[in-house]
């Protein structure tokens, strides 16, 4: 029985790349995030974070 084994060349360089996409777009979406924050009216974020907390179940008040 013969069997055939497939070979990926570049299986090394897809995972770095991959690997960098990743933290690429984690560090786009963090500087989005914290810009947006950054010129965000106060109550806008406090609304914002207080409504994240009921969402998820944790007490604020």
């Amino acid at each position: 029985m013969n069997k055939t084994q497939v070979l990926y060349p570049n299986s090394t360089s897809t995972s770095k790349l991959s690997r960098a996409l990743s933290l690429l777009s984690a560090g786009f979406l963090g500087v989005l995030v914290v810009g947006g924050v950054g010129f965000a009216d106060m109550p806008a974020v406090h609304d914002a974070a207080h409504d994240v907390r009921h969402s998820l179940a944790f007490p604020c008040h």
